[in-house]
């Protein structure tokens, strides 16, 4: 089976999120999307994260009846901050049947090579990119890259919390589980 992760905080987990998932698997040809929640990216302040185990669970209910769509805790068993070479090896290791690549916006990329071990990320996993606002032209082309052409979406995580904070509406941009568990 082929797995397409989607790594990333979900901070919270938005529409727009799934949009990019459910479009990447359909263009990608993989089998499944299985969403990794990090408890700790090494490039995120702590203070800025919801708590982890929210996180999570704001995730797993929100694409928990969305065909081909899993929920992976995989990092919270792993050491922080969590490295992607690191979830990849323990993937790897749990699920050596399964063939992975990644999904990553483009805002990403920029700082791709201060990863650790990206020749060994890129040497076991094609990553398909999505464009991100202000992040169009940026990326890597050929090699174990592929641009997805899919539609730009103006939504963040960040833009939601600006929100919720400012006391403005915001139930629109997320899934139902995110309203019940967060607000």
């Amino acid at each position: 089976m082929s797995i397409l992760l989607y790594l990333g905080s979900f901070n919270p987990i938005h529409n727009g999120h799934l949009q990019i998932a459910e479009t990447a698997l359909h263009m990608s040809g993989n089998d499944e999307v299985w969403f990794v929640v990090s408890p700790q990216n090494p490039f995120k302040q702590n203070e800025d994260l919801l708590p982890e185990k929210l996180r999570l669970q704001m995730v797993s209910e929100s694409i928990g009846i969305i065909e081909n769509f899993q929920c992976c805790d995989i990092e919270f068993n792993l050491p922080r901050p969590s490295f992607t070479i690191d979830t990849l090896r323990a993937l790897f290791e749990k699920y050596p049947q399964h063939k992975f690549s990644l999904l990553l916006g483009s805002d990403n990329l920029l700082g791709f090579a201060r990863w650790k071990e990206t020749t060994e990320i890129q040497r076991h996993c094609k990553i398909y990119i999505y464009p991100r606002i202000g992040y169009e032209n940026r990326g890597e082309e050929g090699g174990n890259f592929e641009i997805l052409e899919t539609t730009l979406l103006d939504i963040s995580a960040t833009q939601i919390r600006e929100l919720k904070k400012a006391g403005m509406p915001f139930g629109h941009m997320v899934p139902e589980p995110v309203l019940r568990l967060w607000c």
